[in-house]
């Protein structure tokens, strides 16, 4: 068993003993990093590339808040999320990866996965909402599955965000607490908890049929949000062999001269309260 997973199993995180991560030091190195994955965005675009990046791991492991600093400065137009609903009836029916085919990466894209394919060595699982021999089906599957994508030319990476007993059963209390946070708790988060043990067997089943050379996992120690967040991008640039993309100096044009256009009166428009002025 990895580090990581002892840790889990344990309750402890493997990140513990590290201070963490101060917000000034971190707020620096994001910033540098989301520059640098607007040059890789740019390279994907200009290269014709294709990018499919892989978030799984624990419930509140921090998979969603890694997303957003991935995509902040990003172009949805080259940059996209996929987080697919529950399977409809129609594509229950369907080859198991068939409906996440067609959200593959085309030339010049960026293909974020919260969640993926892996739902069913996972939730999937867990829940029953699968048989096992959908499982088991499954595991020795992937592997080939991602093969050919690799063979193909698609940049694949997989991501597994772990964290403590003790830090989900913190994260998913603050979701309570918090208002603005309790849409993000879910039936599947709160039994997340009680299958603590059911959920690391899956895992460690997951990794041991789909950790491949061609296909490698790569696991991100998330008990610090800040650290794992900047772990993870800093990862995903430097295996990516991007460069800097020259762009042309861009310039504004000048203003043509004033040609009698007057606007109408602003009465005639219906504009939104000011409510800034009763702050």
């Amino acid at each position: 068993m990895s580090d990581t997973g002892r840790a889990e199993a344990t309750g402890e995180a493997g990140a513990n003993g590290r201070s963490r991560l101060p917000r000034r030091v971190y707020e620096r190195e994001l910033r540098r990093l989301q520059a640098e994955l607007v040059k890789l965005q740019e390279w994907v675009r200009v290269e014709g590339a294709r990018l499919a990046v892989v978030f799984e791991g624990r419930d509140a492991a921090g998979k969603g808040s890694t997303i957003r600093r991935v995509t902040e400065y990003l172009n949805p137009r080259v940059a996209r999320i996929v987080a697919l609903p529950a399977p409809s009836e129609r594509e229950r029916s369907q080859w198991y990866f068939q409906r996440y085919v067609e959200h593959l990466p085309a030339a010049g894209e960026i293909v974020l996965f919260d969640r993926s394919w892996y739902n069913r060595a996972g939730v999937e699982y867990v829940m029953g909402w699968c048989t096992d021999e959908e499982r088991q089906r499954f595991l020795p599957q992937c592997p080939v599955f991602e093969r050919l994508l690799v063979e193909d030319g698609v940049l694949l990476r997989k991501y597994w965000f772990s964290i403590s007993q003790a830090e989900q059963e913190r994260r998913l209390r603050k979701r309570i607490d918090d208002p603005m946070r309790r849409w993000k708790l879910s039936t599947v988060d709160l039994e997340s908890v009680s299958r603590w043990q059911e959920y690391s067997r899956a895992r460690d089943d997951m990794l041991a049929a789909t950790d491949t050379a061609e296909a490698p996992w790569y696991l991100v120690e998330s008990e610090d949000k800040r650290r794992g967040r900047i772990n993870m991008i800093a990862h995903l640039l430097s295996s990516t062999p991007f460069c800097d993309v020259p762009r042309p100096r861009v310039e504004l044009p000048a203003r043509p001269p004033p040609g009698g256009y007057q606007r109408p009166p602003r009465e005639n428009y219906t504009y939104v309260p000011d409510h800034a002025a009763s702050l």
